[in-house]
């Protein structure tokens, strides 16, 4: 039998505090239970991929979306509790975008859900904009010489997400079903979709 594993002290400390606030009465299990839920599941990675979906079965939308991605982003019902602007660039064979912040985690938390660790990690924010290519090797994604890669930083008053390109193989697919194909890395730009198996 496996031992489980040991928590952190970050860990810890966030369950002492979970049971303090509960303790007094101040929270509940069912609240903080929501609030995770809400991150991880609604407000999570599937807002963006229902952007990306619709953007790709939609053209009129596509064109809304580049313009002002924090407008049309809304129209689906999504916006920035933060108030930051949302701009969104598109992956082409010849381009790629990729996200970062160099100073903290900026992140579009109402489309992409709760930043990953590595994107807060220092060795990413510090490494992603002096070498793209290498730290997208560690992502298991070689991109062709000729493709151009543009480096994005992210900030407090905006925010930046990557409209991957569509795979191939996809022609026929409703919306539902490109939205399960995307993945919150390729709207970061560490990572392309691959195409589905005919």
């Amino acid at each position: 039998m496996n031992n489980p594993p040991t928590q952190t002290d970050a860990a810890r400390r966030t369950r002492a505090l979970e049971s303090l606030l509960v303790e007094k009465g101040l929270l509940t299990t069912e609240i903080i239970d929501g609030v995770v839920q809400q991150y991880e599941q609604d407000v999570g990675p599937l807002n963006g991929a229902k952007v990306v979906a619709r953007a790709w079965s939609d053209p009129a939308y596509k064109r809304r979306l580049l313009a002002d991605g924090g407008a049309a982003i809304a129209e689906l019902g999504f916006g920035d509790a933060h108030g930051s602007k949302i701009v969104v660039l598109e992956n082409t064979p010849s381009v790629h975008h990729l996200v970062v912040c160099t100073l903290c985690s900026c992140y579009p938390w109402s489309v992409l859900g709760l930043p990953p660790s590595w994107y807060k990690s220092y060795a990413y924010r510090a490494r992603v904009v002096r070498e793209p290519r290498a730290v997208l090797r560690e992502f298991d994604l070689e991109l062709p010489a000729a493709v151009e890669i543009r480096v994005w930083d992210s900030n407090s008053d905006l925010r930046y997400m990557v409209l991957p390109e569509r795979p191939a193989n996809t022609a026929d697919h409703s919306e539902e079903q490109l939205v399960a194909l995307v993945t919150r890395d390729s709207m970061i730009g560490v990572a392309k979709i691959a195409a589905p198996a005919k």
